[in-house]
């Protein structure tokens, strides 16, 4: 039970941290959550107003693509294989890593260029891609099964937040970003200026 709190929290509060982080780079992107909130909500917010709010949620899955909360996942041989362009050996019980972060900014994967924080890729043509190449909470059957949670509490906050708020960039001295590994990969250096609408 604890690992589960721990887990929710961490890496819950770190996805928050690069919204407000990308947000304060992005004003744009804060225009559009606004109106889109503006246009499907009042004060309160429902359930069914939280599900109306599309953009927010291209918004979230481009935070989630473009910074990971975690580095990846490892995963165990069940048999041995072969990769496909070195041509190295693996064999059956070896650990291997997959990196969130390579698969989410990978070209061969992305129509828009992955390096770009553009949440539209996921109502053009980057809606479609392949399921594995943004996977922040794992995938198939040794998924993350708290991620539903983590994705309706960051949407939540994301939706209070941006229903208040708005968040400048505080200049290249203090928000020059960069990140520490922890349990969850943390912005290193945040500094925005938060406005009160």
């Amino acid at each position: 039970m604890l690992l589960f709190l721990v887990a929710g929290y961490e890496t819950t509060a770190s996805a928050v941290a690069w919204f407000i982080h990308l947000l304060s780079k992005n004003s744009r992107v804060q225009r559009k959550i606004k109106a889109e909130l503006a246009q499907n909500t009042q004060y309160k917010l429902s359930i069914d107003q939280l599900d109306s709010l599309v953009y927010l949620d291209c918004v979230i899955e481009e935070v989630l693509r473009f910074v990971p909360p975690t580095n990846g996942t490892t995963r165990t041989l069940t048999t041995d294989d072969q990769l496909p362009h070195s041509g190295i050996k693996l064999h059956k019980g070896d650990q291997i890593m997959i990196s969130f972060h390579n698969l989410a900014r990978d070209k061969r994967y992305w129509n828009i260029d992955p390096e770009l924080f553009y949440p539209e890729r996921f109502q053009l043509e980057d809606k479609a891609h392949h399921p594995y190449a943004l996977i922040p909470f794992g995938g198939g059957h040794r998924q993350c099964i708290g991620q539903d949670l983590a994705k309706f509490e960051f949407k939540v906050i994301a939706a209070r937040l941006m229903q208040h708020v708005t968040f400048v960039d505080g200049g290249p001295e203090v928000n020059q970003g960069g990140y520490e590994q922890k349990l969850t990969i943390v912005p290193r250096h945040l500094g925005v200026t938060i406005t009160f609408d």
